[in-house]
């Protein structure tokens, strides 16, 4: 198996982090590191309403603003970090959060990308991604099958050449009743694609089975042992990285096709997301107003704006609305209501 090593925030602030990371993933086995492209501009805004703000699970306490302030990847290290990835010989690339940092990323030559779950469903960001025709590499956690096809259309509509859907629980950490790994053969059939597996659990077993079951790309975040980041919790360290490497390579080994465990991960025959992944589709991005609107007044990019989290009309239809009248008043920072599209008649 493609076994990429997710740097995300475990760099905790520190590029030298972010160098030891990429130079014990490569000593052990991985195939490539993945950086996270963002700024906290770009996910959301500095607001402390109801909304941005995380009242359980993993990140409890933080505001979203707050939260990409400390876990994001500076632009000013990408370069620093592609050059190096370079000189120890291992594939670097990223996940884009918008389509400005696709721009950014294009001019690092960025080999291939990755779209996260909670982006999938953006559509102008597929297109954006599509359209450099580079490998696109997609993870589907808390999507349905019908969200999953309308984003692997339009990638391949837009000009992605190849494919790769990755299996994800977005549940951090992800518990063994979480997993349905039926799910990936069920999207090979489906779509006809490599499919991967994005692992957020702490069972190391977990991403074996996952190879069992038909992966043929396991991504998982990685962190140092004695520095402690956001994603630690449902990452391995940096003394673990080989084993993980010599377990999905062994997978067959490892596991047992006829255990109860690998039963129990397979799961459902048909299609299934447990409700544990209910709770993070409100860190999906939608559209939220950012500037007070007028009943009667126009939006545009100024008032409007694609953002974390997902209380809000949903991305896909923000193109269509600029220029369009609202037909009601919006104080900044609230979601745009969903229904908005009906009192403008507008359809995907």
């Amino acid at each position: 198996p493609f076994f990429i090593a997710e740097i995300s925030s475990n760099h905790n602030g520190d590029i030298i982090n972010a160098k030891r990371l990429m130079h014990m993933a490569k000593k052990n086995g991985a195939d490539a590191v993945k950086l996270q492209t963002y700024t906290p501009e770009t996910m959301t805004v500095n607001s402390r309403k109801k909304y941005f703000m995380i009242k359980k699970g993993l990140w409890k306490g933080f505001s979203l603003w707050d939260l990409y302030k400390k876990a994001h990847t500076p632009y000013k290290w990408h370069k620093e970090l592609f050059n190096y990835g370079k000189k120890i010989g291992i594939k670097i690339f990223s996940t884009p959060f918008d389509e400005k940092a696709v721009n950014f990323l294009e001019k690092l030559k960025c080999p291939f990308y990755k779209v996260a779950s909670f982006e999938m469903t953006d559509i102008s960001l597929i297109k954006k991604i599509a359209s450099t025709n580079k490998r696109i590499i997609i993870s589907t956690g808390m999507a349905s099958i019908d969200e999953i096809a309308l984003t692997f259309n339009k990638a391949k509509e837009f000009g992605a050449k190849k494919i790769t859907l990755l299996y994800c629980v977005s549940n951090y950490p992800s518990k063994i009743s979480d997993f349905n790994l039926n799910n990936i053969n069920i999207l090979k059939k489906k779509f006809k694609c490599e499919i991967g597996f994005s692992d957020h659990s702490t069972d190391t077993k977990i991403a074996a089975a996952a190879i069992n079951a038909g992966a043929t790309v396991i991504e998982k975040h990685i962190c140092l042992k004695n520095v402690k980041a956001l994603d630690s919790n449902f990452s391995i360290n940096e003394d673990e990285i080989s084993d993980f490497r010599n377990s999905i390579n062994s997978s067959k080994i490892k596991i047992s096709s006829n255990s109860s465990f690998y039963k129990k991960l397979l799961g459902k025959k048909y299609f299934f997301r447990n409700k544990s992944e209910d709770n993070s589709k409100a860190f999906r991005r939608s559209i939220f107003v950012t500037r007070k609107i007028i009943k009667g007044e126009k939006f545009s990019r100024k008032n409007i704006k694609k953002i974390r989290p997902g209380y809000g009309l949903k991305p896909i239809f923000f193109d269509k609305l600029i220029g369009k009248k609202s037909p009601i008043s919006i104080e900044a920072y609230e979601p745009l209501p969903k229904n908005i599209i009906q009192k403008l008649n507008i359809e995907i």
